[in-house]
């Protein structure tokens, strides 16, 4: 399945806290997209990812670049002009800043994987309801 996943995803993920999402994420039939700019967000928030994850500073950065192989980062400019004035306009009342992930969303047909609730509430709002949301049970020591 194609998925475009945005950072706050990428950081949850990355927080090591939740084993069965990153199943999900590495389960060879799932195809992540996310446009380029979420690797700089994900610098820019490096220290403090490092400070809340329960992994070693060595694991955060080999997961982080398992991650990164598995992801296909998208130049902007790719997306048709049409996609990002509809994103815009699902985003501009919730969160402009998601703009570029609801138009490879559009673009590529595909659901959005994000854990901002806000923005899947204000979208769905707005009639957008593309979203990938697998069910993961909580495990025995109340994780998800």
């Amino acid at each position: 399945m194609v998925i475009v996943i945005d950072t706050t995803m990428i950081f949850s993920l990355l927080l090591g806290k939740n084993f069965k999402m990153r199943d999900i994420f590495f389960d060879s039939q799932n195809e992540f997209f996310s446009p380029n700019y979420v690797v700089v967000e994900a610098f820019e928030k490096k220290e403090k990812i490092m400070r809340y994850s329960v992994l070693l500073e060595v694991e955060l950065y080999e997961l982080l670049y398992r991650m990164f192989e598995k992801i296909t980062f998208v130049n902007e400019n790719l997306v048709s002009s049409e996609n990002k004035q509809k994103a815009y306009q699902l985003c501009k009342d919730v969160d402009e800043d998601d703009t570029p992930i609801v138009a490879l969303a559009l673009q590529l047909g595909a659901p959005v994987w994000t854990g901002d609730e806000k923005l899947k509430k204000g979208l769905k709002a707005k009639g957008f309801n593309s979203f990938f949301e697998p069910c993961y049970k909580k495990d025995e020591k109340g994780s998800a």
